[in-house]
């Protein structure tokens, strides 16, 4: 789904930089992540402050309920209707990530997300940690690729527990997720026990991604190579088999150019009041004690 927003210049939940590749989400106002780049580029280390709020309100199970019984769950059909339902929620959100420009909210058409580091998250997932990027020498449970905003609940919390069996049932919603260019990871925009429930089932939620739309004209110039090669293979297929693979290569073509229209542009940051000083001064208040080795 591609979604238009007219404004706010300045989003409720926002990227905020300051020099020395430091970090912070910031939502109303208050930092609910900090974060810091290596200087190797190999990753970074974060730390939740706790103040973390999904700017989307609770899904109700009758809902859930709805939406499957008029589409198969995991269905295309399906899949529209919970991307209407979040970009809906989200343009009324006061504290969301939404500014003046063009988003998608769909499927991770990158395939970003490995089904070997799902249950990374349930296992490690600390407040104060660090996510490689490429895994150089890094430990492995640093190998993750989504980042909760907040503590995942308990297996056995009763929200869980309710969500666990709507997992079980086929019916549990996505999870709302966001994709931050400058964490190089998407962060849990909604969803987190939606998210706790399916990985404690020992399986994996579904998952639609917000991003910014690249621009028309990066998608033009990026589609050239693949337009091209199409053509070429498509003149070269005759004979019997001819329309068959075709229609094989026209799907290979549809699905590069659906992961390049859908290709995430890079997440805006503000700069954060005061610059680097203050930004020092804020992660000691918010996440006492923590101090990052982003020099290596």
């Amino acid at each position: 789904m591609l979604i238009r927003v007219e404004g706010p210049v300045k989003p409720g939940l926002r990227m905020e930089s300051a020099d020395g590749r430091r970090l912070v989400l910031t939502q109303g106002g208050v930092p609910v992540l900090f974060a810091r780049q290596r200087v190797t580029w190999r990753g970074l280390h974060y730390a939740r402050t706790g103040r973390y709020v999904s700017p989307l309100a609770p899904l109700r199970a009758e809902l859930a309920r709805t939406v499957a019984e008029f589409a198969e769950p995991g269905s295309e059909e399906w899949t529209e209707r919970w991307a209407a339902h979040g970009a809906a929620a989200l343009r009324s959100a006061e504290d969301g990530p939404l500014h003046e420009g063009e988003w998608h909210l769909a499927p991770d058409a990158q395939r970003w997300f490995m089904d070997v580091n799902w249950p990374k998250l349930l296992a490690h997932d600390p407040d104060r940690g660090h996510l490689t990027w490429f895994g150089y020498g890094d430990p492995e449970e640093d190998a993750r690729d989504l980042l909760p905003l907040r503590a995942l609940s308990h297996p056995e919390a009763p929200r869980v527990k309710a969500y666990r069996r709507q997992y079980r049932e086929g019916t549990l919603p996505p999870v709302f997720a966001w994709w931050i260019s400058g964490l190089n990871s998407p962060v849990v925009l909604d969803g987190h026990d939606r998210l706790a429930a399916a990985l404690a089932e020992g399986g994996r939620p579904r998952v639609l991604l917000l991003s910014r739309a690249m621009d028309a004209d990066w998608v033009a110039l990026w589609a050239e190579g693949p337009t091209t090669e199409y053509a070429h293979r498509v003149a070269s297929l005759d004979g019997p088999l001819g329309p068959t693979r075709v229609a094989h290569v026209s799907r290979e073509f549809a699905n590069k150019l659906r992961a390049i229209t859908q290709a995430p542009a890079l997440t805006r940051a503000w700069p954060f009041p005061g610059g680097s000083a203050a930004w020092d001064a804020a992660a000691a208040a918010h996440v006492p004690g923590w101090a990052p080795d982003a020099e290596r």
